[in-house]
């Protein structure tokens, strides 16, 4: 641990102000002793890093799944005054919306007679791996539709039910979306790309509720022990990284011109109230939207060839929610007191709304939000619950994922990714995907422990354990 980091208490750290220079906040992290071993040094200095920005409030936070990033750290939480303050495509990430959904099924772990038939068929089925291009060619009028309307789009198009939506955070849209900032070239990317699930990191799992932690939440949820389920992990394809490579030239202009001072030239931003700060955000909401059409997509994919397989019913699949990692947003919250609205950006990082919350769907909104945390290809998932806690320490927010302890190439170069398909094959787990050098990047080891990530925002409170889900079968990109 770097000197002069101060521990708060048992999974609670801080980087106080005068670290670095120019900080206008102290930093806040989350991490158990454990944990600790792998924390990144860089990854600390970039919670500092953001702590310096204009209008940035009470603290920089990271989750548990913190790890080196590009401008802020992955897991990276801040919020910033609408008048004062900044956005910055640093906080955000190249993949915009990049987040993960839930869906139940009603079927038995036993009813998967030929687990291995089943990924074979879905692999066939949703467009997997760099550059892939979906069966749907959407036209030049479609893709405003989807950048206006979000998922609300798939599910005017079929590809869903409106029930989705009422699960789906803000409905799966974002009203802010514009088409005026968005290059030719983004909008040429989007076309061939909406319901594909891409490459690196981003999955398809079939997984078994191995365990219910919360009865009482897992019921107004809507899951049960035994219960298949689906999760899907992916964000706005080349889309929404083009806007990123795009209109970071045009805040790294801006943070000159508004002689904005930062440790970090990948901090490049713009106030929010200028017209490059108004522009990117417009851009961004519109990749955002994209990414929950695109999982829709793959929803409506996926029921199909169940429905096909099974003889089950498409609306007996009920979608538990659907949460984005990758986004600024602008959201109400008390500070000192004071209801404010500020915009939040989090990077690698999950909303973790408390129970009575007005943007909640009213079935759930007694309990709070579903909370979806993905494991590591051949580890357990989870499905927890927003708090009021959360709403109090992280601007209501949690931890994403497990995070990464080695990298890609790194991964690449220590593990076999034909070794990991035989290890999890051991384990009862089909991994199917483009090519093994995939598998290696994403294997287990390549990450944190999911379940002491997830261990670590139940006891700091930030978000309650509601149920566990184990692997039984994954496609990758």
């Amino acid at each position: 641990m770097l000197e002069g980091i101060r521990k708060l208490n048992e999974i609670e750290w801080e980087v106080p102000k005068g670290f670095i220079d120019n900080m206008q906040v102290p930093g806040r992290f989350f991490l158990s002793d454990s944990l600790a071993a792998t924390l990144d040094d860089g990854a600390v200095r970039q919670l500092a890093n953001v702590a310096t920005m204009p209008g940035i409030q009470k603290y920089s936070l990271a989750m548990p799944d913190i790890h080196w990033g590009y401008g802020f750290p992955i897991g990276g939480v801040a919020a910033f005054d609408m008048e004062t303050g900044v956005i910055s495509p640093g906080g955000v990430g190249f993949d915009i919306n990049c987040g993960v959904r839930l869906i139940t099924t009603p079927l038995k772990k036993s009813d998967l007679k030929d687990k291995k038939k089943l990924i074979e068929d879905i692999f066939r089925t949703i467009p997997t791996g760099v550059g892939t291009k979906s069966a749907r060619r959407l036209t030049d009028h479609e893709l405003s539709e989807i950048i206006t309307d979000g998922a609300g789009w798939a599910v005017g198009q079929g590809y869903g039910m409106e029930s989705d939506l009422d699960r789906c955070e803000g409905r799966g849209c974002m009203k802010e979306a514009s088409m005026s900032d968005i290059s030719t070239k983004a909008l040429q990317r989007g076309l061939p790309q909406c319901g594909t699930l891409g490459s690196g990191n981003h999955f398809l799992e079939f997984q078994n509720v191995g365990e219910i932690l919360d009865e009482n939440a897992a019921r107004v949820f809507g899951i049960e022990e035994d219960q298949v389920c689906f999760m899907i992990h992916c964000g706005s394809r080349g889309f929404g990284h083009q806007i990123c490579t795009d209109h970071l030239k045009t805040l790294e202009a801006a943070t000159k011109k508004y002689n904005i001072k930062l440790p970090d030239r990948q901090l490049a931003c713009a106030p929010l109230t200028s017209p490059e700060g108004e522009a990117y955000f417009g851009a961004m909401a519109a990749a955002a939207n994209y990414a929950w059409t695109n999982r829709q997509m793959i929803t409506h994919l996926t029921r199909k060839v169940l429905e096909k397989t099974f003889g089950i019913d498409y609306d007996e699949m009920h979608l538990i929610y659907d949460v984005t990692h990758n986004v600024a947003k602008i959201e109400e919250h008390v500070i000192d007191g004071v209801k404010k609205k500020v915009c939040v950006h989090r990077k690698g990082a999950t909303r973790a709304f408390g129970p009575g919350h007005r943007e909640l769907p009213s079935d759930i909104r007694g309990v709070g939000q579903p909370v979806i945390i993905p494991g590591s290809m051949g580890t357990a998932s989870y499905l927890l619950k927003g708090t009021a806690k959360a709403m109090e320490k992280t601007f209501g927010s949690t931890c994403h994922g497990a995070g990464r302890v080695m990298s890609r190439s790194k991964a690449k170069h220590n593990l076999r990714g034909a070794d990991i398909i035989s290890e999890l094959a051991a384990r009862g787990i089909i991994v199917k995907a483009t090519s093994n050098a995939v598998i290696a990047e994403e294997a287990p080891d390549a990450y944190k422990s999911v379940s002491e990530v997830v261990n670590v925002v139940h006891r700091a409170g930030i978000s309650m354990e509601v149920a566990r889900l184990e692997p039984l079968g994954v496609i990758k990109g």
